[in-house]
């Protein structure tokens, strides 16, 4: 008997209503005489709520802390979920992460899975149980609590299936698939049927929500086929696979994201080594770089709020420890266009530019790789760069 490994987002789970049919289409699938493990998200904004709630007993709470917190989330979907399960003569039981062998390194807030060891859902699959495990989280080798950072949840997913071998992985969401764009901002985005992994991780990195960038590498690695569907049915699908290289200069999406931070040093070598370092000791890592030398010494660093658990904190010690050498231009997003080759010539940036400006987007900066064009903008009109570049790029492909 197959194991097929379906992951639900939060939205999949919001409430009992949806939870319920979330287990009737799991007892569906274990009906069909397949293997069942089911990674959860937390209910609907539970996530975020228990963020708040630690906002309000500090600024700036421990991370590890924040690990014990969030975690909850998950907890509460797992245990409702086979409950579900259970009531309708489906034998379930759930884990945790810790409990089902999911090993991370000891990056609170934001670990990568390091092993898997199935050993107990592999026990409990062989009794004939559909096993539900809690995204999201696991145990570092200092057996403390982790979380996986935004969309873990899939890493979750994916790992589990590399780990026991899986026949699918399916990703389970409120969008039938992955659009090339956000079909709720861009009302001409169009489902894509397949898409490959490189360019799925660009669209993921970028600002998608469909699927989380880790995930996709881990299933790239282990060639894992994903299928991303609507938890309330159709036909629509979206098959994220390894495929071969679309010609170059066609473009696959255009995606956005925004809370990004502005970063600016002046300052040779020296001053960009401490800053790297400062950044290194608080964990935060930096999205895009650009170091200057020519004439005055001048370091961009692009920031992500998403991946700061303590901005507030980090933005005070970069102006103790910088002064005025440092300026800091928050409010800031970024649209980027993806696509295999999509700089193999410049026709595909000229007509990007050309349609930001057209729309009075504003140009705060470019960065581009083989995969991407990314311009940073006001976080106000991310928007409205989106539709710009969606027109440009897919609506009316550049000569």
């Amino acid at each position: 008997m197959g194991v097929i490994v379906q992951k639900y987002g939060g939205s999949s789970v919001a409430d009992v209503g949806r939870i319920q049919k979330v287990a009737d289409r799991v007892a569906a699938t274990r009906a069909s005489g397949q293997d069942v493990v089911v990674v959860v998200s937390a209910m609907g904004d539970t996530t975020d709520e228990l963020l708040g709630l630690a906002r309000k007993v500090t600024e700036s709470p421990a991370r590890r802390e924040l690990d014990m917190l969030l975690s909850a989330g998950e907890r509460i979907s797992m245990a409702l979920l086979s409950m579900a399960l259970n009531a309708r003569n489906v034998p379930a039981v759930s884990f945790t992460g810790s409990q089902s062998g999911i090993i991370t390194n000891d990056a609170h807030t934001n670990a990568r899975i390091v092993e898997v060891r199935p050993f107990r859902v592999q026990d409990e699959l062989a009794r004939g149980k559909v096993v539900i495990v809690a995204g999201y989280q696991g145990v570092s080798y200092k057996k403390e609590v982790t979380t996986l950072g935004r969309g873990g949840s899939d890493t979750t997913a994916v790992a589990l299936a590399a780990a026991l071998d899986a026949e699918a992985c399916e990703i389970y969401s409120d969008v039938d698939g992955v659009y090339s764009a956000d079909p709720r901002v861009v009302d001409e985005a169009r489902r894509l049927s397949e898409i490959s992994y490189e360019e799925m991780q660009e669209l993921a990195q970028a600002g998608a929500r469909v699927l989380n960038a880790q995930a996709v590498e881990f299933a790239k690695e282990r060639g894992i086929a994903l299928y991303a569907r609507a938890t309330a049915g159709g036909p629509g699908e979206t098959i994220v696979r390894k495929l071969p290289p679309r010609a170059p200069g066609s473009v696959a999406g255009v995606t956005s994201e925004t809370g990004l931070v502005l970063l600016s040093l002046r300052g040779g070598g020296d001053v960009l080594g401490r800053l790297l370092l400062f950044l290194d000791k608080g964990q935060a890592g930096g999205k895009q770089l650009l170091f200057r030398h020519s004439g005055p010494a001048e370091t961009s660093l692009v920031l992500s709020l998403e991946n700061l658990p303590d901005f507030p904190a980090l933005r005070r010690g970069l102006v103790t420890s910088f002064g005025d050498a440092l300026e800091l231009r928050e409010g800031i997003g970024a649209v980027s266009a993806i696509g295999a080759g999509i700089n193999a010539g410049f026709a595909n940036l000229r007509a990007a530019l050309q349609a930001l400006a057209c729309s009075a987007v504003p140009c705060l900066g470019v960065s581009t790789s083989s995969f991407r064009i990314s311009v940073l903008t006001e976080e106000s009109r991310v928007s409205d760069g989106v539709r710009a570049l969606h027109r440009a790029l897919i609506e009316n492909e550049p000569g």
